[in-house]
């Protein structure tokens, strides 16, 4: 069931029976909720051109829980732009938005700064007014997917969030999203979403596809899980040997099989789901997966095709090196929340179990299905212990039950959609783009060759963001 934001209206009329004459009792005031309103408004600190406000939703759109979150919100103050309002969306989940409004609409896209009013909002459970706290989860895993968290720490903030954890899915997302076009006085208006905030921009426009003007899909997760394997990730497990054979393919070339290298490594030592990890945060570092200075790391500590080659021939020195450097955890709460992360992926995903509605006791059983029917070739170069112990499954198996998040019909509206996506990218690989790319009647995808993740943010080139500013400026 999508959450439903409009007002009921009650009216009681009375019909007299006698004389033929028809006798109407005084109509009951219509209870009408007053429209979404934006409060506390006031210039966002270090952020010029942008007022931060205060938008009041429910804690539950369904309106069975009780209470009410109050979520800050950025807004450019070019209130009249040529082409309307653009919602940006960050991704996580876990991430708050406003602080990355002046970069993305000032710094990284100025070109559409100019055309659209750029609007953020810390998405519920995230940013500097209403992180989710959950100290353990936070030390452990920080903002990574596939570290496998402790079962304390998973306990902890269960209890923390207790009957809380039901209302921090997509579902009431899209709720909050509403609410803030609502505030913004605007019908219609354009989302671009990055790595989960596609999943929430394709959600948003698949519940109000008549306030929708524009669709961006940048580092894409699909909407919708037909098949309902990513959370086991099985899609960006095989990404990797593609990713790396490329990137071993580039001048000068490797002159071995990165694949193999890695595929050795899954079977020979007791920590792949770590490996898989390191890969994947090595992406927003170096795109090429071979530079062994990369910024942000000690000079030579870079390059894990090499070190996982080496590690293969007997010296694991530079791999274990690189787990160490790039160990998940400890992220600030305020800028990337892992309780928020937990209770809406648990709340959205479809795991072997089924939702999250199922019970815990039945999740292990169908978890051991996995294991013993999975084929080698779903999860090569990794095995399916992997698959199964990344943190997506790790997480939610010993999650309590909680409200699923309503499912969005499998094809998008037909709303003029670009979908853009690094070929190198392994936290949303380009097959997902792909996948998306068949549920979107009016889509178009651009992919950007030896890129990785975040392409509006991050991409070291302007290919991908001149496709971004032709799409929405043209």
């Amino acid at each position: 069931m999508r959450p439903r934001l409009t007002a009921v209206f009650a009216l009681t009329l009375a019909l007299a029976s006698s004389g033929g004459a028809a006798a109407a009792a005084a109509p009951t005031a219509p209870s009408v909720k007053p429209p979404p309103t934006l409060t506390d408004s006031h210039p966002c600190a270090g952020q010029p051109g942008f007022t931060c406000s205060f938008l009041t939703v429910p804690l539950d759109h369904r309106g069975h829980g009780k209470g009410e979150l109050k979520l800050q919100v950025a807004t450019a103050d070019n209130a009249s732009a040529p082409k309307g309002t653009l919602v940006f969306l960050t991704g996580g989940p876990g991430q708050p938005g406003v602080p990355f409004a002046t970069r993305i609409a000032t710094q990284r896209l100025p070109e559409l700064a100019k055309n659209y009013r750029f609007v953020v909002i810390d998405q519920r459970g995230t940013g500097e007014f209403g992180a989710l706290n959950c100290p353990k989860l936070q030390a452990e895993v920080g903002s990574s997917d596939i570290e496998p968290p402790s079962k304390d720490a998973i306990a902890e903030c269960a209890n923390i969030l207790g009957d809380k954890r039901n209302y921090f899915t997509s579902e009431q997302t899209t709720g909050d999203l509403d609410m803030f076009r609502q505030a913004l006085g605007v019908h219609k208006w354009t989302l671009d979403g990055v790595s989960y905030g596609t999943f929430t921009a394709a959600r948003y426009a698949a519940a109000h596809p008549g306030n929708t003007d524009k669709l961006v899909l940048d580092s894409v997760l699909p909407h919708t899980d037909p098949q309902n394997d990513d959370m086991l990730y099985l899609t960006g497990l095989r990404a990797t040997a593609r990713v790396l054979r490329d990137a071993c393919k580039t001048a000068p070339a490797c002159g071995f099989d990165p694949a193999q290298d890695l595929a050795w490594i899954a079977r020979h030592r007791t920590d792949s789901v770590l490996v898989w990890d390191m890969l994947v945060s090595y992406e927003f570092l170096d795109p090429t997966y071979r530079n062994p200075n990369p910024a942000g790391l000690p000079a030579g500590s870079g390059d894990p095709v090499g070190a996982i080659h080496a590690a293969r021939g007997g010296d694991p020195t530079r791999l274990d090196q690189m787990l160490k450097l790039l160990d998940s955890g400890g992220d600030p709460v305020t800028g990337y929340s892992s309780g928020l992360h937990i209770a809406t992926i648990c709340g959205d995903g479809q795991f072997p179990w089924g939702t999250s509605e199922s019970p815990v006791a039945k999740r292990w059983p169908a978890v051991d299905r996995v294991l013993r029917k999975l084929p080698a070739k779903a999860t090569w170069p990794f095995t399916t212990k992997t698959a199964v112990g990344n943190g997506f499954m790790t997480e939610c198996l010993s999650w309590p039950r909680s409200q699923h998040s309503a499912e969005p019909p499998e094809r998008l509206p037909a709303v003029p959609t670009l979908l853009v996506n690094g070929d190198r990218d392994l936290s949303t690989p380009l097959e997902w783009a792909k996948e998306e790319l068949g549920y979107t009647p009016r889509g178009q995808l651009v992919v950007v060759k030896g890129a990785s993740h975040s392409i509006q943010n991050r991409e070291l080139g302007h290919q991908g963001r001149d496709a971004v500013i032709k799409f929405l400026n043209g």
